[in-house]
């Protein structure tokens, strides 16, 4: 080194503290990667991105190989400003020693760790993918160092017991998909976020939350007489019809209004043919999660089930529109009021809410969080928090929303006022 000149030196140092900086860069742009779009871009046949993952493939490698490196660099780095101090400050040792090592630490920090690394850290891609050209070379070529230094270290985290060869690939669960939607802003337009969440939400809800119940379902029965059940087909609006036999336990089956039609316009249209147009019953076990029974109904190739307790009795009805309405939203028919048919806002705020509305329904359209783990409408939420059947002009409150029993008939909550947002916060002081 006495050879050299003090100039050289200073331009060895800078050079040294440029490779630190490479090498600093290249750790964080590796270990910054979004590992999909890093999938993406191997399967569009991307170079980079390729050599990037071939090297991903052993991270405790690639880490090796880097800190083996810059650690070499920044000793090499430190020797070098070292002797520049004590030529500089000849008659002080001390002072050149001191100084030398306080501005190559500041030095170092601010050009060969905390610029490069945020560089890094904003753009990894930019910086991965070219420095990668470098490290595969470099990895074959100090490979017999690597590996004796990742055999130490692995050796050390094995006597603490963690698994250096664990098979997490990285997958998502369904929650952090869930959160890895919401957090797309831009990148995904709020109608399809709003889908794909629907769709994640599957899992959590089952046929009960959205079935049709069975007082609601339009049905007939095939005992009654001939007028009434041509007069009942005139008037049907839905393009299936339940036929039953005196209840609808007994239920036949189901008859498309276009078969019935067809029977007319042949003149053939009576009891015994419009039996025998019937399609057969498709039941759905209660409490069936909605993505399952979304799969049954394509393998199936059916499109509406009746849900069935575990004694055998028919609960109620779902369809396959019912399901994908819980994915794309509300379509211009339904065979039940619409929320919004069943809340109706009153002058003063405050809301009338038909009991018989579904509590899901209810959350998502008013933003409200009635538990949704138990009954399913807002007579049975009542019923069962009051835990009997109550008088008119009941009050109570459920979730943090005050309530009042309007009406009931039939031992069944008909209506249901619920307080303005106001009037919440006054009776929660």
């Amino acid at each position: 080194m006495n050879d050299i000149s003090t100039g050289t030196l200073f331009i060895l140092l800078a050079i040294l503290i440029f490779i630190s900086a490479y090498f600093s860069s290249s750790e964080t742009g590796m270990m910054s990667l979004n590992r999909y779009r890093l999938k993406h871009l191997v399967k569009s046949k991307h170079k980079g991105a390729k050599r990037v993952e071939k090297l991903l493939e052993r991270p405790d490698r690639l880490i090796g190989l880097i800190l083996i490196g810059n650690n070499l660099v920044n000793i090499l780095a430190s020797s070098i400003a070292t002797i520049i101090g004590l030529r500089i400050f000849a008659e002080n040792e001390a002072l050149g020693l001191a100084v030398s090592t306080g501005l190559l630490t500041i030095v170092i920090l601010i050009f060969a760790e905390v610029t490069p690394k945020t560089l890094a850290a904003l753009h990894p891609e930019k910086v991965a993918f070219p420095s990668s050209l470098l490290l595969r070379p470099m990895l074959v070529l100090f490979y017999p160092l690597v590996w004796l230094v990742n055999i130490i270290s692995n050796g050390l985290l094995n006597l603490f017991r963690v698994n250096i060869h664990s098979n997490d690939t990285g997958a998502l669960n369904s929650d952090e998909l869930r959160t890895v939607v919401n957090e797309a802003g831009a990148m995904i337009p709020q109608r399809h976020q709003d889908m794909l969440i629907s769709i994640l939400d599957l899992e959590k809800v089952t046929v009960d939350d959205i079935m049709i119940p069975r007082n609601e379902i339009i049905a007939i029965d095939i005992n009654d007489d001939w007028e009434v059940l041509l007069r009942q087909l005139r008037n049907v609006s839905h393009t299936k019809v339940l036929l039953y036999r005196d209840t609808i336990d007994d239920a036949v089956g189901f008859v498309h209004t276009r078969d019935a039609l067809r029977l007319l316009l042949k003149e053939q249209f009576n009891k015994t043919n419009l039996l025998r147009a019937v399609k057969e019953l498709y039941f759905i076990p209660e409490a069936t999660p909605l993505n399952v029974q979304l799969l049954k109904f394509q393998r199936k190739k059916e499109r509406i089930g009746l849900i069935v307790d575990e004694y055998g009795d028919i609960q109620g009805l779902v369809t396959l529109e019912d399901i994908l309405e819980e994915i794309v939203g509300d379509f211009t028919t339904t065979m039940s009021p619409s929320p919004s048919e069943e809340i109706v806002a009153q002058e003063d705020g405050s809301y009338i809410i038909d009991g018989t509305a579904n509590v899901r329904d209810i959350n998502k359209e008013m933003s409200w969080q009635f538990p949704t783990d138990g009954p399913k409408t807002l007579n049975g939420l009542i019923l069962e928090h009051l835990e009997e059947i109550p008088e008119s002009n009941v009050g109570l409150k459920i979730a943090g929303h005050p309530l009042e029993v309007l009406d009931i008939q039939n031992n069944v909550i008909q209506r249901v006022r619920v307080l303005p947002a106001e009037l919440r916060k006054h009776s929660d002081d």
